[in-house]
């Protein structure tokens, strides 16, 4: 089985393209410890539509009213996962996020077309987003689908709100910055992964199938840039979700914290 790390291909891939799919795969006694820490957050959080359990890896304490896992936390934590995207970001990275992603069989909701920086409280806008299939993600039941090359002039295009019950998200990309691109569909067997870059267009369909469609996004930043609490009052979402990132706890996973304002950290789990 590949080690954990990105070859020369594989960054040049990310570089051009804003999203690579690495060799590396998760092994089939680690994918059923976290699909196992999936079903317990669900029973968990039994007011909370599935797509939307954010902060999934803060287990007690989170002001954003989600129940997460301790499992979810050290496997974001792990030193060799951390490597598979110091390559694309730098030696010094702060884990910031985790969100499941999870559409039910039959009515799971559809992501609108997006970027993640028009969310997020980073400046300068930097992130890596690794993309973990617990479930097979396959075109049928709503996996991940990209604009290739849509990150590359770094600009987050306007974003307009839209509030229908069927979305997982309340925001959706001005359709001019789709600009005729074919998307591409990421399919993921369980246990493989993706890594995308903050300002690539992405979305999914709604599930439709008789199959689950799960996820885990794991969010990481260079410590170069800061997370600036500031920028964005805590609110709740037409959905009910609260986001709150006044109170959203840093983890120190690699290097040292070049801003230096980005402390204090959260203590880092044990293995």
């Amino acid at each position: 089985m590949p080690q954990p790390g990105l070859d020369a291909d594989e960054i040049d891939a990310y570089r051009e393209q804003g999203v690579v799919v690495p060799r590396w795969r998760l092994s089939p006694a680690r994918l059923a410890g976290l699909r196992a820490a999936l079903d317990q957050v669900i029973a968990d959080n039994p007011g909370v539509r599935p797509e939307q359990l954010i902060s999934a890896h803060i287990a007690r304490g989170s002001a954003e009213h989600v129940k997460g896992s301790d499992e979810f936390l050290r496997f974001a934590c792990d030193p060799e996962i951390v490597r598979l995207v110091t390559p694309l970001i730098g030696p010094d990275v702060i884990l910031w996020g985790c969100q499941v992603f999870c559409k039910p069989a039959g009515d799971g909701r559809e992501v609108p077309w997006h970027q993640d920086g028009q969310y997020w409280p980073i400046r300068p806008l930097a992130t890596c987003t690794l993309w973990l299939a617990l479930d097979d993600s396959r075109v049928d039941n709503g996996c991940l689908r990209v604009i290739p090359g849509s990150h590359r002039d770094g600009t987050v295009h306007p974003h307009a709100s839209d509030d229908r019950p069927d979305l997982a998200l309340d925001r959706a990309v001005d359709p001019e910055a789709l600009d005729g691109v074919a998307p591409l569909d990421i399919e993921l067997p369980a246990g493989a992964l993706s890594l995308h870059d903050v300002y690539l267009i992405h979305g999914s369909a709604p599930n439709r199938s008789t199959r689950r469609r799960a996820g885990l996004a794991l969010r990481y930043m260079p410590t170069s840039s800061l997370f600036d609490r500031s920028l964005f009052p805590p609110r709740t979402t037409p959905g009910g979700l609260t986001v709150d990132f006044l109170h959203r706890p840093l983890w120190l996973v690699s290097g040292r914290d070049v801003d230096g304002r980005n402390g204090p950290f959260a203590s880092l789990p044990l293995h």
